[in-house]
């Protein structure tokens, strides 16, 4: 290859002297070690190439388009070399990583120094040709300067012939100058930009250090403040919760959070280190307190509005809204307590209003009832056949009142539900009066024991028991009153013995529905419907008391109206037609003893009233009987 040329196309040079001499040596030829030495070429800068020839042609010492140098002519003494010599062909092997194991460095004096060192290979026997040494050291072959100038000659054809390709490899070794400039360039800059970045490293990393250690002194004085903060600074999700946020567990909770931070920070300001952030927050946390107990107050009066709506069912709203909610109230008592109070009030008043409004319509429903009429008629010494039935008797079944009968059934059933007004209302099925007393009392008992429940879970923290009795009595005085007035209503003309009595056991069992869901304040009601329900009781048994004394008096004065008495018929005066079954007085008052006995069976109390009017009730049946037995006696006497 080329590389191979140019180390073959060397720079020839003029014979010496000594080849002159040696030309005549009989000696045969040297090796090409022993070539005279060829100059080296002159020195090149760093940047610049040394193979640059057509811009160089001028400057340089040994152009290849210079005439030839003579034979005998020195070249050192022509071309000195400079003291640091690189050789081009040197130069060019290591860019191209060849080295110069390939040829001899013939650049500098090294390389030469290596052509006058001692052959690889020794002639062991030379032809002096009959010379003597000197003169063989001094003869000169006259073909070697022939081949010299031949050798010459082919050098400088194939250095125009290989002229371009020197051309293209300068350009392509400047391009390569350029590269890596560039190269040079990018890695100066990387390293730079690298020592930037180390800069920047070593910067972060004694900022890491600094804030590491920051960062535990930070966690040391937390660790030593913590507990201190923590006691004077509120949680700001609770204060946003209780300014913002909607009405709900959520709001609740907070709540109960701000109700802690409270007791903490009252209990800091009474300590006798005073601590300036618990005054600074003092004032901030009264500000949230107001604001719980505005919206509080907002939140109570919705719900008591909502109690005033058409068909609303008051135990919902108290379950669902004030019950759920009822730390509500206990936070604005203690905070506010005469705004408590008139939320309180306001509440009763509303509920007042409820139970009055919703039981009256419940009794016009009741009214509606038919109730079977029992009147003095129907007691038991009275005589049926010489009375005439009133207008109200007329148009109601048959029944007998002294007759307890399937009544008795109500008493039995161990859990009943009040009948709705909707149904009383269209109930066109005549019924005695314990019916209506026992849907009407049965509601009433069912929401005081509800309300007075709820008073008691929703006002017992602030209130005592005496407040909260005092609230239920506000609240259902008015319907109290409503259902004696009913009460009264059923009974205050009827002589039904047997539903009066009905309706003071079915009391009882309310007062012993009271006694067991513990709601004492409802006993007023009690022995106020007992009031009005013995004395009438006891004026229907005077009646039959009375009745029966009239038929003894009857008895007495004639005797047509004893065989009236005796006699199923007052037409039939014939033996064959007197009936052997007891007297119809007897079997009425069999009848009606049997149902008293029945009502009064689980009574156990010998001091209510029952037991002295059936006294007397029978003292007045046997005083009739004896009567009439002697009136019997005296006229089978006189007509014998």
């Amino acid at each position: 290859m080329w590389l191979e040329r140019l180390s073959g196309q060397s720079t020839p040079s003029a014979s010496t002297p000594t080849d002159q001499l040696r030309s005549h040596s009989p000696a045969p030829h040297r090796s090409s070690h022993l070539a005279p030495r060829t100059a080296p070429r002159p020195p090149y800068g760093p940047r610049t190439s040394s193979l640059g020839l057509a811009s160089q042609a001028n400057t340089s010492t040994l152009s290849l388009n210079s005439p030839k140098l003579p034979n005998g002519s020195s070249l050192k003494q022509q071309i000195a070399p400079p003291p640091v010599f690189v050789d081009p062909l040197h130069a060019l092997r290591d860019i191209l990583g060849q080295g110069s194991d390939h040829g001899v460095d013939v650049g500098n004096d090294k390389g030469a120094g290596a052509l006058d060192s001692k052959p690889t290979s020794l002639v062991e026997e030379v032809d002096f040709g009959g010379l003597s040494l000197h003169a063989f050291a001094g003869h000169v072959d006259p073909q070697e300067p022939k081949e010299a100038h031949r050798s010459a000659t082919q050098t400088v054809e194939e250095y125009e012939a290989e002229k371009d390709r020197f051309e293209d490899l300068h350009k392509s070794i400047l391009a390569c100058d350029d590269v890596l400039k560039s190269v040079q360039t990018s890695l100066t800059n990387f390293q730079q930009d690298l020592g930037a970045v180390s800069a920047e490293i070593e910067t972060l990393q004694s900022r890491s250090t600094a804030m590491e250690s920051r960062l535990e002194n930070c966690k040391v004085v937390e660790r030593l403040l913590g507990p201190a903060i923590e006691e004077v600074s509120i949680p700001p999700a609770v204060v946003t919760i209780i300014s913002e946020g909607p009405t709900d567990s959520s709001w609740v909770a907070a709540l109960e959070e701000l109700e802690r931070w409270s007791k903490i920070i009252d209990g800091n300001a009474k300590k006798p280190e005073k601590v300036i952030a618990t005054s600074d927050v003092k004032p901030l946390l009264d500000d949230l307190n107001n604001k719980a107990v505005e919206r509080i107050r907002d939140f109570l009066v919705s719900q008591i509005k909502a109690l005033r709506s058409p068909n609303i069912n008051a135990q919902i709203i108290q379950q669902q809204a004030f019950l759920r909610y009822k730390s509500l109230y206990t936070f604005l008592a203690r905070h506010h307590p005469v705004l408590g109070e008139e939320i309180g009030q306001a509440y009763i008043n509303t509920m007042r209003w409820y139970y009055l409004s919703n039981f009256t319509r419940y009794r016009q429903a009741l009214e509606k009832i038919p109730i079977f009429v029992v009147d003095k008629n129907d007691a038991i010494g009275a005589d049926q056949s010489a009375h005439r039935a009133p207008a109200n008797k007329a148009s109601q079944p048959n029944h007998d009142p002294l007759t307890l009968g399937r009544r008795i059934e109500v008493l039995k059933r161990p859990s009943q539900a009040a009948l709705p007004s909707h149904i009383a209302e269209d109930n066109k099925q005549t019924h005695y009066l314990e019916t209506p007393f026992l849907h009407f009392n049965l509601a009433l008992i069912d929401n005081a024991t509800a309300e007075y429940s709820f008073l008691a879970t929703f006002f017992s923290p602030t209130s005592s028991f005496q407040s909260i009795s005092r609230h239920f009595q506000q609240i259902f005085s008015p319907t109290f009153a409503l259902g004696h007035d009913f009460t009264k209503t059923l009974v205050e003309d009827s002589n039904d013995c047997l539903g009066i009595l009905f309706c003071v056991r079915l009391n009882q069992r309310f007062a012993f529905e009271l006694q067991r869901k513990k709601t004492p304040v409802a006993e007023g009601y009690i022995n106020g419907t007992n009031m009005l329900l013995w004395p009438r009781f006891q004026l229907a048994m005077d009646m039959h008391t009375d009745s029966i004394k009239r038929a003894a008096a009857a008895v007495n004065s004639t005797r047509s109206a004893a065989s009236a008495l005796t006699s199923p018929s007052s037409s039939s005066s014939s033996s064959a037609n007197q009936s052997t079954a007891p007297h119809r007085l007897t079997q009425r008052f069999g009848q009606f003893i049997q149902g008293i006995l029945a009502l009064s069976k689980d009574a156990g109390d010998d001091s209510e009233p029952v037991g002295n009017s059936l006294r007397r009730l029978r003292g007045e049946l046997e005083a009739f009987l004896l009567k009439l037995g002697k009136g019997f006696g005296g006229g089978g006497g006189g007509g014998g």
